[in-house]
């Protein structure tokens, strides 16, 4: 099955935030099949021992604003999981900040999507980029 140039779903078929998403406080800012905004408030429970967003944080930020972008740019009835993420940490983002991902297909195949997904901090630096690959599956969750 070939992935259509539009997606088959529309940002209002878009199902809840998951409930980790949740509890990490990632909000979903805007959903469209070439963009995904999500932001994460930094918060004590997400810090590491120095007081700095934990590396974890940052990499489910940005797998859930790509898990997002999957969903909305492949059909209804398929769903899909991701195969590889590589991450590269710029600087920290201290208690207090929000972060803000935004994630951007970069290649939308048969059987693949590769996303881009920059973070930024509350000043605008890039806090982080990550790239991952998401196979597309033949079955809905």
């Amino acid at each position: 099955m070939t992935v259509p140039e539009t997606p088959a779903r529309r940002p209002e078929e878009m199902p809840g935030q998951s409930n980790f998403a949740g509890l990490l406080g990632i909000d979903v800012v805007s959903v469209a099949p070439e963009a995904v905004t999500c932001t994460m408030k930094v918060t004590e429970a997400l810090a590491n021992r120095n007081g700095a967003l934990h590396g974890g944080a940052v990499m489910t930020l940005a797998d859930n604003a790509a898990g997002t972008s999957a969903f909305i740019n492949i059909p209804a009835g398929r769903s899909n999981t991701t195969i590889e993420s590589k991450t590269n940490f710029l600087r920290g983002v201290r208690v207090g900040d929000t972060v803000t991902a935004r994630c951007e297909p970069i290649h939308r195949g048969r059987t693949t999507l590769v996303f881009q997904i920059t973070m930024t901090r509350g000043d605008g630096k890039t806090v982080a980029v990550s790239t991952q690959t998401h196979m597309i599956l033949d079955w809905e969750r």
